[in-house]
């Protein structure tokens, strides 16, 4: 994650650099920044490494199937300051997953005394309706270093966080693995 974090902030004060990356433009987010990594810094930080065995050991624990493919094909940063949010989306690929590298010390609090936990800065899983004894949204608080994978149609959102000029800066990915494997409906 250090090095996450290190290559982030030389991106940040590289202007030209920041250019060439920018992701913005491809994202849902309506954030400060997002900007690809480049497949040399995947490689050489071990970042695709840790990826692709978390998601062949995932794969194989759910499945009982070994994959024998991981095509990484995008990975980025987001950098989400105060008010800032990421609406109700989905990934292409295969698999994705979200983690979290920066956060404020705080997200805020509800304006109101309400009973329900407050949500801004939470990232949000979501899938299907609420139906008894089923929740049809996973909300997760969190915290640095934590990392979770996701199948590319689940729909996911981030709110925005108030009461904090800090960033909350996250990192995701987009990858597909063995078309027999992902294919359900073809099994």
């Amino acid at each position: 994650m250090y090095s996450l974090n290190n290559i982030t902030d030389e991106i940040i004060i590289d202007k030209e650099r920041q250019k060439k990356l920018d992701y913005g433009n491809k994202l849902a987010g309506d954030v400060t920044q997002e900007f690809q990594l480049d497949e040399e810094f995947v490689t050489k930080s071990g970042w695709l490494n840790f990826l692709s065995t978390c998601v062949q050991k995932w794969i194989e624990i759910e499945t009982g199937k070994k994959i024998t493919q991981f095509n990484l094909t995008a990975t980025w940063v987001v950098r989400q300051f105060e008010n800032e949010y990421n609406p109700t989306h989905w990934h292409s690929g295969h698999i994705s997953g979200a983690g979290f590298l920066k956060l404020p010390k705080s997200f805020g609090d509800n304006k109101q005394k309400k009973t329900a936990a407050y949500s801004g800065g939470n990232l949000q899983l979501i899938h299907g309706s609420r139906m008894f004894l089923c929740e049809s949204v996973i909300s997760i608080k969190p915290e640095v270093g934590d990392f979770y994978f996701f199948p590319n149609y689940l729909m996911h959102a981030v709110f925005p966080f108030k009461d904090s000029k800090e960033e909350r800066r996250s990192i995701s990915f987009n990858a597909s693995i063995d078309e027999n494997i992902y294919n359900v409906y073809d099994n």
